[in-house]
């Protein structure tokens, strides 16, 4: 009888324990929501301002770099790595600047017959979406015409994947995006970072620096990740085709890599 009844008080700690934590992860859910309610001051809505106005160009897309700001090199913050390495290819490492109507630091430029706008958010990532919104909004862009770039835990570093909207699957600043923009059909380029191993908390894992021996695959990576945003912002690009939907893509980055996709499923990069 006394050892049902120890038995017992163990499953009722354990089952306390889970519930405490299942709690906390839903209040901090609510809280991030909250949050971004109260900085959005207007409900999201696409509305064409003065200074998007002037551009003749049809086509005008919005490409964000998901990730907390100030922790560049982090796992978590990979997304802005890429966008870095994208601005550095197209020559305009030097053209960021701050635009605190955005709440973020932007660049603006022209790839053949579309205006580019890319976007690095000064929130946290749990708020990201907040400064995406008020982008798409000053832009005048669509939310399926904004391309997020943002960590995968369950994907291992040197893999890539492009996914046409769904749901966030537990990435925050995805679902900060998602909430701000009140629809989930941005599409994705998703950098894999892996999970911990050992035990090593994710929290400490994606917040962490990546090693010197993962710096060695993610040069090799950013170069790819840049290969296919290319590939998705032009009609014809010599070094990246376009990536038709249904099709196939092969992109050449010092080895062969393939990439299949289909609607609203992932793009997987493989060596």
């Amino acid at each position: 009888m006394r050892h049902v009844t120890v038995a017992g008080k163990l499953w009722y700690c354990v089952s306390q324990f889970f519930k405490t934590l299942l709690n906390f992860v839903t209040m901090r859910r609510l809280l991030s929501k909250l949050i971004n309610r109260a900085l959005l001051t207007e409900p999201f809505a696409p509305i064409m301002d003065i200074g998007a106005g002037v551009h003749t160009n049809a086509r005008r897309r919005l490409i964000v770099g998901l990730g907390n700001p100030g922790m560049n090199g982090s796992r978590h913050s990979v997304g802005m790595a890429v966008l870095e390495a994208l601005a550095a290819r197209l020559r305009l490492a030097e053209s960021w600047h701050g635009d605190r109507h955005v709440s973020g630091e932007v660049i603006v430029s022209d790839i053949q017959d579309t205006q580019i706008v890319l976007l690095r958010p000064r929130l946290p990532m749990n708020i990201n979406g907040v400064s995406v919104a008020k982008a798409a909004v000053k832009y005048s862009i669509k939310p399926e015409h904004i391309l997020l770039v943002h960590d995968d835990l369950d994907k291992p570093l040197g893999k890539l994947a492009m996914k046409q909207g769904g749901s966030a699957r537990g990435h925050n600043g995805v679902r900060s995006c998602v909430e701000c923009l009140q629809t989930d059909v941005m599409p994705r380029l998703r950098v894999g970072i892996g999970r911990p191993s050992g035990e090593t908390l994710v929290n400490r894992h994606v917040l962490g620096r990546f090693s010197q021996e993962e710096q060695k695959i993610l040069s090799g990576v950013l170069e790819q990740s840049v290969d296919i945003l290319l590939s998705q912002l032009t009609d014809e690009d010599v070094q990246s085709p376009l990536l038709p939907p249904g099709g196939r893509l092969a992109l050449q980055t010092g080895k062969r890599r393939v990439c299949s996709i289909s609607p609203a499923k992932d793009t997987t990069c493989q060596t």
